[in-house]
This record gives structure tokens, C-alpha cells and sequence, in this order.
């Protein structure tokens, strides 16, 4: 499939999905998505910048949840023309799709809501690519039935994304076998990093998270072959309205990305082992 000016699959180099989990302020998200963008284009990846304008599913009413739809998209319009990169954001209901839709270059979905069939398809029918993220809850066999509803609605530019699998109460635990099967999909599957470290509602409040176990899963999930990895990045974390007990330092991003982008030329230069054994 193709995101903008860039093909994504398995038979392309990674590409980086990254930008801070919640959008903050206009500076914030031209800051970390020039700083992404330059280390992207000197590996020679694709790159797209996401950012939420609405985070519909925080633990407390009381969270932030972003400056909403208006200024968000205003936000990533602005991010697209000044530092020239395909955005991306999420939606929660039917009715956002297609304004978001006319200024992003690919629609995120949340993980909760990957079974509602008639969201998954209006989506879909937004005319852009989609990023549907795998429910916690689902195992990785069953996202073939999710794209099939994605695909009835006209749209065949779909990637899957595994963000992890709850475990136990406030827990998540990646299978990277799950990434193997998600490849029956005959979509192009996403690595979330960030998100597979995430302690759900861990902290009562909000949810806490695992940071410095994102660069061992993230690695581990490039070895067993996929076509892009997720992040989210913070320039200072603990200070990120969102998530920030699982972002990645804006810091160590450099190191992180190279490492990945070596990883997977090399995994890559041969076909995978699995696919003779089936």
C-alpha cells in the first residue's frame, strides 16, 4: 500500500509512524516532527507524523484529552505543509471520518473499537488509508476478519497494528509470533512500540507504563518482520499530557530509529524462514 509519496510492505525499508501520543501545542508538534523528519530522511525511510486531537479513552474524565478537532487538524495541516510529511490521526466516532479525512494521509483507529463493524467501515470509506490497531483483547488470527470489513467498504489500503495483549489486570505482554500471523491478513503490519509497554490504568488515574523496555520490543518486533514500527515521542515525557510514562525521549529517538533501520535491511535481505515451513 501507499502512504503519500512512499510504499509501505514487506518488501520496502520499515517505515516510522511517530509524533507525541496527544497534541499539546502548534510549536510542540512542529518541534518533534522536524526533529523526526530529518533523521528519516538521512536513513532513507518513510515517515509519518501522528498526533491526537482527542483522546476519547483516558482513565479519568478529568485527563486532558487534546484541543480538539478544529485545532488539531488545523495543528496537523500546518505540521504537513511546513515540515512536508503525511500526518495521521485517530477517530473515535463515524462522524469524524471524513473531515479528518480531507487534511490527513491516513486515519488511525483505537484498539477498542477494532469489532464495531459499522465505525471499522465508515472509516474505510474515507477514501484515505487506515491503521487499525489490534483490540488487547483479540487474538492476531482474528484481525483477518476486521480487515475483510475494511476491504467490503472500498478501501484495500489498510495496515494492522499490534499494540500488545492484556495480561492480567494493568498488564500487557507482546506474542511476536502474533506478528507472523497478522501477515495472513495480507495486510502490512505495524509494530506500536510505546503502547505494548503500557501498565493500562495502572497508576488508578491513568495508566502508567514501561519505558525502558520499548527499544527490546521494538527490536524484537523488526527481527520477526514487519513493515513498519510505531512510536510516541516527547520531548519531555514527564511533563507529556498524555502517556508519558511510556514515550520515548525525543532524545533517544536517533538511536532508536538507526538501530531498527539496521535491523530490518538485514532481516529483510532474505525471505522468512516461517513462510517455507508452512
Amino acid at each position: 500500500m501507499r502512504i503519500a509519496d512512499f510504499e509501505v510492505g514487506l518488501d520496502q525499508p520499515m517505515c516510522l509512524i511517530a509524533g507525541p501520543d496527544s497534541l499539546e501545542s502548534r510549536e510542540l508538534a512542529l518541534d518533534v516532527a522536524g526533529h523526526v523528519a530529518e533523521i528519516c530522511r538521512e536513513l532513507g525511510i518513510g515517515y509519518v507524523f501522528k498526533g491526537s486531537f482527542d483522546k476519547a479513552n483516558r482513565s479519568s474524565h478529568a485527563s486532558y484529552r487534546g484541543p480538539g478537532i478544529d485545532e488539531g487538524l488545523a495543528t496537523l495541516a500546518e505540521v504537513k505543509k511546513q515540515i512536508g510529511v503525511p500526518v495521521t490521526t485517530d477517530v473515535h466516532v463515524e462522524a469524524q471520518a471524513a473531515p479528518v479525512a480531507d487534511v490527513v494521509d491516513l486515519i488511525q483507529t483505537p484498539a477498542f473499537l477494532c469489532r464495531q463493524t459499522d465505525f471499522i467501515q465508515a472509516v474505510a470509506a474515507a477514501g484515505v488509508p487506515v491503521n487499525i490497531k489490534k483490540g488487547q483483547f483479540l487474538s492476531p488470527g482474528e484481525m483477518s476478519g476486521v480487515v475483510a470489513k475494511a476491504r467490503e467498504a472500498g478501501n484495500d489500503s489498510v495496515m494492522v497494528c499490534e499494540r500488545g495483549f492484556s495480561f492480567g489486570y494493568n498488564n500487557l505482554v507482546v506474542d511476536m509470533r502474533g506478528l507472523a500471523l497478522m501477515r495472513a491478513t495480507g495486510a502490512p503490519v505495524i509494530f506500536d512500540a510505546t503502547h505494548s509497554v503500557q501498565l493500562p490504568g495502572g497508576l488508578g488515574h491513568a495508566s502508567g507504563g514501561a519505558r525502558e523496555h520499548i527499544g527490546v520490543l521494538a527490536r524484537s518486533a523488526v527481527a520477526a518482520g514487519v513493515s513498519g514500527v510505531f512510536a510516541e515521542t516527547h520531548p519531555n515525557p514527564e511533563a507529556a499530557l498524555c502517556d508519558g510514562p511510556n514515550a520515548l525521549p525525543l532524545s533517544h529517538m536517533r538511536e532508536f530509529v538507526e538501530t531498527l533501520v539496521a535491523l530490518d535491511t538485514v532481516v529483510k535481505k532474505r525471505p522468512f524462514l516461517e513462510d517455507s515451513l508452512k
